[in-house]
């Protein structure tokens, strides 16, 4: 649900979690804990399917004396650290490098249930404070996702926001099973199912797509109930614990809202200050989180089309808000009739609704004339002329026709699916898809459509994490966020009934926080340092008002 940089292409895929491509990271560490170091295993290989845990250490649960004494080893490890940079390609661990950085590997339990069975090892990096003198700690950072790299983003998290940087060490962690983590790449040939489109046809091609996404997760069943947001949130404690702080702050957007939620939840006291920016639903979160973006989607797409009204003379899409939405209906039409010719793409009903969440991407200057060229595009093809992609709808087009590159679409799977349980029945979705047909014509058989959790070959191992807790955090949105929708960050700063909750009125983007991933706010951005850096929580919900085009 958020990505590492600011292009729309990526925007728009993460939102909904369809596209990423973390790098290659070390294969599958298997046995007991380490009493000292991590163990850094292998080559940057897919993972072979494990076998079942077996032996008396598959069972030794941390009240135990066997499990006790296993989770004070791995409390107990001393980090190796080392260059982050894996090789002369890797310009980003380079860069993190010439920041300052290091990067280690930290061993976790597979369960933390059983930390004296199977292990597997997360990868983090380590930004140090650029002023040491006035340090006020460790800040964990996570992007959203899931299935999204941290550890690269520290260094783009002080960039954005160089006070920050200067006062915390920055620590920016691949969760379990993505990045320089253990990996788990089911060798998806794309990235999803798509779109339901127009028609029950099109509904039951989407349905076998992700009945054989899930098949090719079956060989690592024993491991899918294990990535979990609470397995990633416990492993956070672990590296907490193994960093020798008692105590970290955290920064959290799009699912890494969720994830700091969860941490919240389940270790209160080990939390310093907590800002979680574009929260999600907590009592919601896992495979039929999408069915709630539809309308807020609508809208973003709807506030967009009232600025290309008045570039007319520019796009000419429409000269009012209703002409434009009026072209996108008749570029709907046209491709749930027959595939739109867009250079050597062709762009279908079960394509186009992924294309255009790109409008997602932010609401300002710099990305609707990119957004807006795109549409245009849509509409020549679908007008029976030329149409050469753009530069970002050829990136959109190219990685929705691209296998799951590093497996980061099944991770994201992956963690849903063990979150909360998916409906098993497939005509059940079909059937809500036609229920709102009629409002959500564009993107409800997008949201609604149904997941590979469907067939998931794994239950979760344990029930959603219930969220209602009273520590103090910061919660900062947008009320026309297309992804986390504003009844969702209600519904968030509810069971956080310690937080406070800074609104920016009338944007329609994800992510309000620094200018990272969407157009940058003055006044949010006072609020989130104010409190980072100076504890000041504000008195009082807040609001701010969005500078619109």
């Amino acid at each position: 649900m958020i990505r590492a940089a600011k292009p729309a292409a990526a925007v728009a895929a993460l939102a909904l979690t369809f596209l990423t491509a973390p790098a290659a990271a070390p294969a599958f560490a298997a046995g007991a804990p380490p009493a000292a170091r991590p163990a850094v295993t292998g080559d940057a290989g897919p993972l072979a399917p494990p076998d079942a845990p077996t032996g008396p250490d598959a069972l030794v649960g941390p009240d135990t004396p066997a499990g006790s004494a296993a989770l004070a080893a791995l409390h107990r490890q001393e980090p190796v650290w080392h260059p982050c940079a894996t090789g002369p390609e890797d310009a980003a661990g380079a860069a993190l490098d010439a920041a300052g950085a290091r990067c280690t590997e930290v061993t976790v339990p597979l369960d933390h249930r059983r930390p004296a069975g199977r292990t597997l090892s997360v990868a983090l990096s380590r930004l140090p404070a650029a002023d040491p003198a006035h340090r006020l700690g460790t800040l964990f950072y996570n992007p959203g996702g899931p299935g999204v790299p941290a550890r690269h983003l520290a260094l783009a998290l002080r960039e954005a926001a160089p006070a920050l940087g200067a006062r915390y060490d920055i620590v920016g962690m691949d969760p379990r099973f993505v990045g320089a983590s253990t990996p788990l790449d089911c060798g998806w040939p794309t990235a999803g199912p798509g779109s339901a489109g127009t028609d029950r046809p099109t509904f039951d091609r989407t349905a076998e797509v992700a009945k054989n996404l899930a098949v090719r997760c079956a060989p690592y069943r024993e491991l899918l109930p294990h990535a979990s947001t609470r397995n990633t949130a416990r492993d956070m404690d672990l590296v907490r614990a193994v960093l020798g702080e008692q105590t970290i702050s955290y920064l959290g957007s799009s699912y890494g809202s969720y994830l700091g939620q969860v941490y919240l939840q389940l270790f209160p006291g080990r939390v310093g200050r907590a800002v979680l920016d574009a929260a999600l639903d907590p009592d919601r979160f896992g495979p039929d989180l999408t069915a709630t973006q539809g309308p807020a989607m609508n809208a973003a797409l709807t506030a967009w089309a009232g600025w290309a009204a008045r570039h007319d003379g520019t796009y000419h899409l429409g000269g009012s808000t209703a002409g434009v939405l009026a072209a996108v209906e008749r570029v709907r039409l046209a491709a749930g009739r027959a595939p739109l010719a867009v250079g050597t793409h062709r762009v279908d009903a079960r394509i186009l609704p992924q294309v255009l969440w790109a409008v997602s991407a932010g609401d300002d200057e710099a990305s609707y004339p990119d957004f807006t060229a795109l549409v245009r595009v849509l509409l020549d093809a679908a007008e029976g002329g030329p149409a050469e992609p753009t530069p970002l709808l050829e990136g959109i087009l190219t990685g929705l026709a691209s296998p799951d590159t590093g497996g980061s679409a099944a991770v994201q799977n992956a963690v849903m699916c063990a979150d909360r349980a998916a409906p098993r029945d497939p005509l059940a979705y079909y059937r809500d898809i036609q229920a709102h047909r009629a409002d959500e014509p564009l993107f409800g058989p997008l949201t609604r459509n149904l997941t590979p959790c469907t067939f998931w070959p794994a239950e979760p191992a344990e029930p959603p994490t219930l969220v209602r807790n009273a520590v103090p955090v910061l919660l900062v949105g947008a009320d026309g966020d297309p992804a986390a929708t504003y009844p969702g960050q209600l519904s968030a700063h509810r069971a956080l009934s310690g937080s406070r909750l800074v609104t920016l009125r009338g944007a329609f983007r994800h992510t309000v926080y620094a200018g990272m991933f969407a157009p940058r706010d003055a006044c949010v951005d006072a609020a989130v340092d104010r409190y980072l850096l100076d504890g000041v929580l504000p008195v009082r919900d807040a609001d701010c008002v969005a500078v619109r085009p």
